[in-house]
């Protein structure tokens, strides 16, 4: 089985991106796409589907920020709103994946290697992506053992 996923962390002014490596089985950071306001969508669409053609990418998980207690608030709802373009935009599936904790693991991680906190900003929204991807992974392959 060949097929590659992007995992992507969507925020106010960046999105994190990860693409699983051809088998389907690991998460590798790619980039952190910034854009200079939140309705700027317009380059970040178009360098999301670039990375798509580039990696041959054939489904798409996109982390949905839900609360603790599982109610989907307006960082949620922006979420599946970026979900439903991308959909229409790309043609691919676009599953929505609970990222709950992503961004605390992803920074736990940066604080763990030891990277400067000026920097972290740079890559915290590449990690939660991969957080958000591999988690997608590790559920497609739990019942396949």
């Amino acid at each position: 089985m060949s097929m590659r996923i992007m995992g992507l962390d969507y925020g106010e002014k960046t999105v994190g991106v990860a693409v699983s490596d051809p088998l389907g089985l690991t998460a590798q950071g790619v980039e952190t796409i910034f854009r200079k306001g939140e309705n700027k969508l317009r380059r970040t669409c178009a360098r999301i589907e670039e990375l798509i053609h580039e990696y041959e990418v054939e489904r798409i998980v996109l982390g949905l920020p839900k609360h603790m207690n599982n109610d989907i608030g307006i960082r949620a709802e922006q979420s599946l709103k970026f979900g439903e373009m991308l959909k229409k935009r790309t043609g691919l599936e676009v599953v929505m994946w609970d990222e709950r904790l992503t961004t605390v693991e992803a920074e736990r991680t940066l604080i763990e290697n030891k990277v400067r906190r000026e920097d972290r900003k740079k890559y915290i929204d590449k990690i939660a992506a991969v957080f958000i991807l591999q988690g997608y992974l590790d559920s497609i392959y739990v019942g396949q053992e």
